[in-house]
């Protein structure tokens, strides 16, 4: 059974930081992408960043590209979203996924149908 735990988060000023982190266990593939997404109320889940198995490659939402960085430690299964000059905007439930792509369909993978294993969600507020 895959067991999912983030952690994390919380409550930021404009232009700080802040990360967030999940751990998976179980998992019986052999390799598997990450990637983080993220909502607010009354809104779909957007995409926000994938990572691949390696860490070789990552993509990101234009709306946060070069502010948040993901990356993993494939010993301890661990990962990682560093959120950097944070927005009031970038206010929301980030969620952290898996699945056994990084790529679909010749494109990264962004849908959260891509992904089968979820986090429970971790809750970042950042305050103008």
């Amino acid at each position: 059974q895959v067991q999912v735990v983030e952690s994390g988060g919380g409550l930021v000023q404009a232009g700080g930081s802040v990360r967030v982190s999940c751990v998976f266990s179980g998992i019986t593939w052999l390799d598997y992408a990450v990637a983080w997404f993220r909502q607010t109320p009354g809104k779909e889940r957007e995409f926000v960043a994938a990572i691949s198995f390696l860490g070789d490659e990552t993509d990101y939402a234009a709306s946060v590209k070069d502010r948040f960085t993901a990356a993993r430690d494939n010993v301890q299964n661990k990962h990682i979203l560093r959120m950097n000059r944070l927005k009031p905007e970038d206010t929301a439930v980030y969620y952290c996924a898996a699945g056994p792509y990084y790529y679909c369909s010749g494109a990264v993978c962004v849908k959260d149908s891509d992904y089968a294993y979820w986090g429970q969600g971790t809750q970042v507020t950042v305050s103008s």
